[in-house]
């Protein structure tokens, strides 16, 4: 299966502080891949060096190219796509106008219609379009997740990367998002995500890594690490679906 998404020995950090050790994964075309890990172990760090916020050292390949050295715009309009922890909503924008400011790379990249992923957006989260004129900064801790995994979808990504969806939020929309996730995944649509939920990323993945103090400590098929007794006692036993 060809991957759409390889990473070679990558180190990153902040400052003198590595924290990514050279790590080796791989996303392939049209897949769900879940890193899972106890906190710092460096999953957000990880996201932020794919992406290009951190600097780091190693090989990133995108689509067939090298995009280490590439500026952070460049890999958005390359295809990457990342709905960060803290979400990053315009809160005094109405939230229809936050979706419409996700298509940027579709608007700048003049692909045709690029305004109907609106609706497709309306779609996956119905509550999105009934809040469409309401201002995202008063919209409910899910709704705001929702927002920011539809502004972007709106960019029509390659690769859409979640940083820890799940993050604070009730049991029940948690079950919503990642309902939504495993939606996505029907469709095709390529995902990296980054989630302390072992339990329920690994349902909704195809493979999965575990980063433990910067490297990967184990991986494999998502259902195959769901049943490793290494995980389970480590990161399932106390966890609830």
């Amino acid at each position: 299966m060809a991957h759409l998404l390889e990473v070679h020995d990558l180190h990153a950090g902040y400052g003198r502080a590595e924290v990514l050790t050279g790590l080796d994964f791989q996303v392939p075309q049209g897949q769900v891949v879940s890193v899972i890990g106890p906190n710092g172990a460096g999953k957000s760090t990880t996201l932020a060096a794919l992406i290009g916020i951190l600097p780091a050292r190693g090989r990133i390949v995108f689509d067939g190219q090298d995009i280490t050295g590439s500026t952070l715009e460049d890999r958005v309009m390359g295809g990457l796509a990342l709905v960060p922890e803290k979400r990053e909503l315009f809160g005094t924008m109405p939230v229809e106008d936050n979706l419409i400011l996700g298509g940027y790379r579709a608007m700048k990249q003049k692909v045709p219609h690029w305004q109907r992923e609106i609706e497709r957006v309306y779609t996956l989260f119905p509550r999105l379009k009934e809040r469409r004129t309401q201002l995202a900064g008063t919209l409910s801790g899910g709704e705001r997740q929702m927002l920011a995994v539809g502004r972007a979808l709106m960019s029509t990504p390659k690769l859409l990367m979640l940083d820890e969806p799940s993050l604070g939020l009730a049991p029940l929309i948690v079950r919503e998002i990642f309902r939504i996730i495993e939606q996505l995944r029907a469709q095709g649509t390529s995902i990296l995500l980054i989630e302390q939920n072992a339990r329920a990323a690994l349902a909704v993945s195809d493979h999965g890594y575990v980063l433990e103090t910067g490297a990967i400590a184990l991986q494999g098929p998502a259902a195959q690490l769901a049943t490793d007794p290494r995980v389970i006692e480590t990161y399932l036993g106390a966890q609830k679906a």
